[in-house]
């Protein structure tokens, strides 16, 4: 008597099937959910080819899914691709599941990559840091990876903010770092990794870094995002008067910011906006607005900072949104999230006159805003992210 499998063998049918499985799509950098907002929410993830993304959601395990047609993922985006999900219900746990369809053959789906996050409801509690994977520590596998995303995980926040240095495009990885006490760390490393970013897929590369630890991984699906940028993103300390130094061959500091910009879009989880704009509001329910702002895009040079024309930093626009938004929020709490630190100076060199620049702060008296963040204080190096 021949067996199911000889049968199948004989039929050439069985080849056919292990090959199906070995070509699925796979989703290698996982999931994340961003600028969740009252009943709408924004999911990300990324494919490993050119796939069309679907979502499907619901609000228990047994309750009835619904499914969003996402974008088709291609190389123009590195394959990465989000959608919005609408009329969420109100303090509910919503779980969502990612699968990809190869666009090649139009059959082939991968297997689905699970996520959750909470929708505004009577109460709220957030996390805020920055600043992964800088001044050369990377990811560690003796070390148990970016361990402190695994603590942040446990305290179960609503959500995340990322204040800024989302990565560290001008900072390379080395495979090994001389500890004071004379032991190696040892870092995971990519070509990408290797050296200051300058090309598109550089940039993209070091976004894919961070999310090749399983902790960053395991959070991203676990904990609403939301994204703000800063220096790091693109070179230290970036601005009009930027003067690049001998690592880099791409002497264009805009098109530097360009690409970096390109590639932070499209990794990040956050609603897209018109112009790349990265400043927004998102409401929180009754409790919290968050206003993100970008203390980057709009900035004049670094100079001696006495606050002439020629240095804005959040820009016009920016800051009649800013006014205009506190006066009309009738949260409980209003948030600013700065990436800069606003009571902490931060030099740049010096100028032409021998006299010394700044990243932040005007050199006078001003109206007093409240950090919320110091980079040396949030600092997520190899004790943290």
């Amino acid at each position: 008597m021949i067996s199911r499998r000889g049968l199948l063998l004989a039929a050439g049918c069985a080849p056919a099937i292990v090959r199906a499985q070995k070509d699925l799509p796979h989703i290698p950098f996982g999931v994340m959910a961003g600028d969740v907002r009252p009943g709408r929410a924004i999911v990300w993830s990324r494919a490993d080819r050119p796939a069309r993304m679907r979502v499907t959601w619901r609000t228990s395990e047994r309750g009835e899914s619904r499914e969003i047609q996402g974008p088709h993922c291609l190389d123009v985006t590195d394959f990465t691709g989000r959608a919005e999900l609408t009329g969420l219900p109100a303090g509910q746990t919503i779980l969502y599941e990612v699968r990809f369809e190869d666009l090649r053959t139009g059959r082939l789906v991968s297997d689905p990559l699970s996520g959750r996050f909470r929708t505004p409801g009577s109460g709220v509690r957030f996390l805020w840091a920055g600043d992964t994977a800088g001044q050369g520590w990377g990811i560690n596998p003796d070390w148990g990876g970016m361990r402190t995303y695994e603590a942040m995980r446990r305290l179960e926040p609503d959500f995340f903010i990322h204040s800024g240095d989302t990565i560290y495009a001008d900072g390379p990885i080395q495979p090994e770092v001389t500890l004071p006490d004379g032991s190696l760390w040892k870092n995971v490393i990519t070509e990408e990794k290797s050296k200051v970013a300058e090309t598109l897929d550089e940039f993209r590369g070091n976004h894919r870094y961070n999310l090749m630890d399983a902790n960053v991984r395991r959070f991203n699906a676990e904990v609403a995002q939301i994204w703000q940028w800063d220096d790091h993103e693109v070179t230290n300390n970036w601005s009009g008067s930027k003067e690049l130094d001998d690592r880099y061959r791409e002497r264009s500091v805009p098109l530097l910011v360009a690409r970096a910009t390109r590639a932070f879009l499209e990794y990040a989880p956050m609603r897209l906006l018109a112009a790349e704009r990265i400043y927004r509001r998102i409401p929180y329910g009754p409790l919290c607005d968050v206003f993100v702002v970008d203390m980057r895009s709009y900035r004049g040079p670094n100079t001696f900072n006495r606050e002439t024309a020629e240095t804005p930093f959040l820009g016009r626009p920016q800051l009649d949104w800013l006014s205009r938004g506190l006066q009309a929020s009738r949260a409980t709490w209003k948030v600013i999230a700065a990436d800069m630190p606003i009571g902490l100076q931060v030099g740049d060199g010096k100028d032409a006159d021998g006299r010394p620049r700044f990243e932040n702060l005007a050199n006078g008296d001003g109206p007093p805003l409240a950090a919320v963040r110091s980079r040396w204080r949030g600092s997520c190096g190899r004790s943290a992210m």
